[in-house]
């Protein structure tokens, strides 16, 4: 089996090379990610790209076709990938996020792939306090990195079919540990602030919800969705990808932290404007359909894995806020510097 894995030099993508190589030992796996956060690495071990068979460094926007010629399954994780970076570069979201998303599908199923699984997101449910959302609720994109994904999600849906398997993972948000440690992610943020902080301020009033799910757990789904039939889920499938457990309140997760790490002080302001991101999800589809694939990671253990993980790299920096940790400021830094044109292409 040759794989395609987009974004590998990113957050999600070293963990799930890594997932892979293990759980499916004779794949071909080719990584393809524009390198932006290449450097941003976050372990003292050998490369991450070690799993990998080969790689190119090319943007998701402008993928030669003979690139995909073998290829039979697509994991495409390449995105403009948080909300401040959809909200800055909002129209490069849209071309990268959707339109370069869905030109890759069509390219992959014309060159004869087999199976597309792609990265999408709970957060297209933005606001939602009236019950859990699943797969048929109302949408509710509230930013430009949400509706990229509600976008790609309809424009794949008539690319699906009986010989190219489109499954479509919105999954729960991300956190826990990998070579390429992301800090922008609320449970990272509040791990790393403890460690280099001693406390924790939440700047909402601590009651929005939101669901999370291990990165490891992302990949055991994805390879769910590559080698899935079709009489689990049909040609084209949406489906939430997390565990209800792990429906939380943000002042819940800053308390478990807490319980992990005791001499960390929590703050919460309790006068703070209403989030409007706020919203639980029912995973049941995903039980149903994955019963083997189902997340197995705890909150208390993925703390500790955060933990460990920066402690292990001398992580210690009170201003981590503005470090190469946040996607934001790497890009904005690479701006700065002349490396990238305000559309994020290298010059």
């Amino acid at each position: 089996m040759r794989i395609l894995l987009t974004g590998n030099l990113g957050y999600v993508g070293p963990v799930v090379a890594a997932h892979l190589r293990t759980a499916i030992p004779a794949a071909w796996l080719v990584g393809l990610d524009v390198g932006f956060f290449a450097n941003c690495l976050t372990t003292p071990l050998a490369s991450p790209e070690r799993h990998l068979d080969c790689h190119y460094f090319a943007d998701v926007r402008r993928v030669p076709d003979d690139l995909l010629r073998g290829i039979d399954a697509v994991i495409h994780l390449a995105a403009i990938s948080n909300d401040p970076m959809g909200n800055t570069f909002e129209n490069v979201t849209m071309d990268v996020n959707s339109a370069a998303s869905l030109a890759l599908a069509r390219k992959a199923r014309a060159a004869g792939a087999r199976a597309f699984a792609y990265a999408s997101s709970c957060s297209v449910y933005g606001f939602a306090e009236d019950g859990a959302r699943n797969e048929d609720s109302s949408l509710n994109p509230l930013t430009a990195y949400a509706r990229s994904k509600v976008a790609t999600e309809e424009g794949l849906k008539a690319i699906a079919g009986p010989d190219f398997l489109v499954t479509c993972l919105r999954f729960a948000t991300a956190c826990g540990f990998s070579p390429r440690l992301r800090l922008d992610l609320v449970l990272n943020d509040f791990v790393a602030s403890a460690l280099a902080l001693k406390r924790i301020d939440i700047l909402s009033d601590g009651t929005p919800w939101r669901p999370l799910i291990n990165v490891s757990d992302m990949a055991r789904a994805l390879e769910w969705a590559l080698t899935r039939s079709r009489a689990a889920g049909g040609d084209y499938l949406i489906v939430n990808a997390g565990s209800s457990r792990w429906n939380y309140q943000v002042r819940d997760l800053a308390r478990a932290v807490q319980r992990v790490m005791p001499d960390v002080q929590v703050n919460i302001n309790p006068n703070a404007q209403p989030d409007k991101r706020s919203y639980r999800v029912d995973f049941a589809r995903f039980e149903r359909l994955a019963p083997s694939h189902q997340p197995v990671r705890e909150l208390e253990e993925s703390i500790r894995e955060i933990k460990t993980g920066l402690e292990n790299v001398g992580f210690a920096d009170p201003d981590f806020r503005n470090s190469r940790l946040i996607r934001l400021k790497v890009l904005s830094a690479l701006r700065a510097d002349g490396l990238l044109t305000e559309d994020l292409y290298w010059k």
